[in-house]
């Protein structure tokens, strides 16, 4: 496909290509005066050389149809031969191969009917012939080299521009894809910690005849979780504005478990924690951190939706079979502690199915709320 050219250099290069060839024609003509044969034809030649320097412009817009021209006028007259051999080379340089091949063959037949009845003296025509097919071979194999050669380097450009821009979407996505992964990360802890704040702000306002001193412990408890919330919100904001890789904070085990468990239960929320999991030295970091945030989800939901309930956590497991949880809490018919988005679950059945596991959750069989997740474990 040929590339547009604005308009005021497709002119400039029109009147350039027009004088050169002129100065061609004019030479050409010239140089066939010193033979008495050809001057005869003198005004023919004239002729004819005007009236191809005048369908240059035609050979720049319209190489093909311009150079079907060139070369009945090359027939005609020598006089023609520069132009034509130029409207062959501009040819084999922007059109197919086959449609190059069929106009140097047109130009050579030409330019044998010329030697035909306008032969040069000290040249047979055998070895013009020669030398016109030589001539127009090497013509269509410039045009036709420097044309695959300017492809290949437009390919190559647009390999490299799509690899750019391909890169550059895939670091796009990701960093939105870790951004996003910390984002669920941080909502997970700050919904842990505005429940318990909730819980002990419940407390404070439902039992105003306490001591003083669990008044000034639940105060206390409750200015430490606002500093810690605030702390962590904070990292939230960093996540999203920093475009640096962020290392954030260290993540929970599945040995921290036990310490999540007691502090639902500082808060005032009975649990009854069983835990028959056997070797968890040896369960992988991803799952036991998978567990963890799915405990933490249950005892989150169980203090917004039924507060002062008792909560049963059950967790089982060895190496080479599977990790399973479970909570089960009382329905509660009271408001809510705390207003929840509902996109936590959502959250977290992502996240364990990301871990190879499932995640199931729902009325309990004797009423109540039951979430249960059973993750791998291999040997």
């Amino acid at each position: 496909m040929e590339q547009c050219v604005p308009q005021p250099v497709t002119r400039r290069f029109e009147v350039m290509a027009t004088v050169a060839l002129a100065v061609l024609v004019a030479l050409t003509i010239v140089g066939r005066l010193p033979d008495p044969a050809h001057q005869q034809f003198l005004l023919w030649d004239i002729a004819i050389g005007l009236v191809a320097v005048a369908f240059v412009p035609l050979v720049i817009r319209r190489p093909v149809a311009g150079a079907l021209v060139m070369a009945a006028l090359a027939a005609l007259s020598p006089a023609a031969t520069p132009p034509a051999t130029a409207a062959t080379l501009i040819v084999a340089l922007r059109r197919p191969f086959r449609t190059a091949l069929l106009v140097a063959l047109a130009s050579t037949v030409a330019h044998l009917i010329q030697n035909l009845w306008q032969p040069i003296n000290t040249l047979s025509f055998l070895w013009f012939a020669v030398l016109d097919v030589v001539v127009h071979a090497a013509l269509l194999g410039w045009g036709q080299g420097t044309q695959a050669r300017r492809q290949l380097v437009e390919s190559l450009r647009e390999r490299a521009r799509r690899a750019e821009a391909e890169q550059g979407r895939r670091v796009a996505e990701a960093r939105t894809l870790e951004r996003t992964k910390m984002a669920r990360e941080m909502h997970d802890v700050l919904a842990h910690r505005l429940s318990l704040l909730a819980t002990y702000a419940g407390a404070l306002e439902y039992r105003p005849d306490s001591s003083p001193e669990k008044l000034a412990k639940a105060a206390g408890v409750i200015r430490t979780g606002v500093h810690q919330a605030l702390d962590e919100l904070r990292e939230v904001i960093n996540v999203l504005r920093d475009e640096d890789v962020y290392e954030g904070r260290p993540q929970p085990t599945f040995a921290d478990l036990r310490a999540l468990v007691d502090e639902s239960r500082a808060a005032g929320t009975a649990i009854a924690y069983e835990d028959q999991v056997k070797d968890p030295a040896s369960l992988p970091p991803a799952t036991g951190r998978t567990a963890y945030r799915v405990v933490q989800e249950g005892l989150t939901n169980a203090r917004k939706h039924a507060a002062g309930h008792p909560v049963t956590v059950r967790v089982e497991g060895r190496p080479g079979d599977r990790l399973r949880i479970e909570l089960v809490n009382p329905a509660s018919n009271g408001v809510p502690l705390a207003p929840g988005s509902g996109t936590g679950l959502v959250g977290l059945t992502e996240r364990v199915q990301l871990a190879g596991g499932t995640l199931d959750h729902g009325r309990a069989p004797g009423g109540g709320f039951r979430l249960a997740a059973s993750l791998p474990w291999p040997p």
